[in-house]
């Protein structure tokens, strides 16, 4: 087994292994409720730092043979069924801070993208609305330059905080992340904790309408409230992806208990039996369909993770 494969010869338990933190340490972890798509197996041990410096300290102190997997809110992540084994890093409660300077705000990792936008329309600052339309958080957001309705992070960031895998704390302008559409090239060890954006004051009732007409169109173009992860590929240059998937007749297209979503085909969904297998096999079968209708290859957008499993019916078949 994977997970027993990171256990000592004297079959010492993983979370013996671990250096001692302030934090706290969960042991064969259950993930699948916490994930928007309502899959995925168990985390052999969840980390939940209670701030930087206990994070830098565990990672400079861990056995170097423990892999190390960071997750957000799992609102564009899929867990595999196997789940992940070592350690799964999930920052909380130290990572949670809004604070406003002039011109500019610091905010935590842990802090939804939607609660940013909140504050800063309380506060009156202008140029975060778009994230009000980003289902993730702020650590994740700037992993892979999130953005929505024509904004993105890498057009108001001014500079990241983080930990390296050797347990350094940093502090990195935002020009050194060589952000570009739905990327960075932040090595992938990096854990980012805090991030400082512009933020100048602006008029409140213009920022508010904004943020309504996001609201309005994600409502009605998107299965919010559906088992599902979120956007699925990244749109490839001078295309829409979901365009794509609906002209190579995946839209409706099922695997298993998941689905691809007859409101917005760059969604997929749990119709509620999914594996995450059925989920991952469902996009490539779209990724397939599609290049061999446009010769376009899709970019996965949804992270995927942790050891696979089996897809619960292979069989491929169009619902419409």
């Amino acid at each position: 087994m994977i997970m027993a494969a990171l256990r000592s010869d004297t079959h010492t338990s993983l979370i013996e292994r671990l250096p001692e933190v302030r934090g706290r340490y969960q042991e064969n972890v259950d993930l699948s409720g916490q994930t928007w798509f309502r899959v995925g197996g168990p985390a052999e041990v969840v980390f939940r730092p209670a701030d930087a410096e206990d994070l830098a300290a565990f990672l400079r102190e861990k056995p170097a043979n423990v892999p190390v997997t960071v997750i957000g809110v799992t609102s564009n992540l899929l867990i595999r069924d196997g789940g992940i084994p070592g350690v799964v890093i999930r920052l909380g409660k130290g990572f949670n801070q809004i604070d406003f300077s002039a011109d500019m705000v610091t905010v935590g990792a842990a802090v939804l993208d939607l609660n940013l936008a909140k504050a800063a329309l309380t506060e009156g600052r202008t140029g975060l609305a778009f994230m009000s339309g980003i289902p993730g958080s702020i650590g994740g957001g700037l992993r892979m330059n999130a953005g929505a309705y024509g904004s993105e992070f890498k057009d108001v960031l001014f500079s990241a905080e983080l930990v390296t895998g050797d347990g350094i704390l940093r502090r990195v302008p935002a020009g050194t992340l060589g952000m570009s559409y739905r990327h960075s090239d932040a090595p992938s060890d990096w854990i980012f904790t805090a991030a400082t954006f512009r933020a100048p004051t602006g008029d409140r009732d213009e920022i508010k309408a904004a943020m309504d007409e996001i609201k309005r169109s994600r409502e009605a173009s998107q299965p919010i409230r559906e088992r599902t992860g979120g956007s699925t590929f990244a749109n490839p240059e001078g295309h829409k992806s979901w365009q794509l998937i609906d002209a190579a007749g995946c839209r409706g297209l099922q695997i298993g208990g998941a689905m691809v979503s007859e409101k917005h085909c760059n969604f997929l969904i749990n119709t509620g039996t999914a594996t995450a297998a059925d989920i991952e096999v469902l996009g490539e079968e779209v990724r397939r369909r599609v290049k061999q209708t446009s010769g376009i290859e899709l970019r996965w957008e949804i992270r995927r993770i942790g050891v696979g499993g089996v897809a619960s019916n292979t069989n491929r078949g169009d619902r419409s």
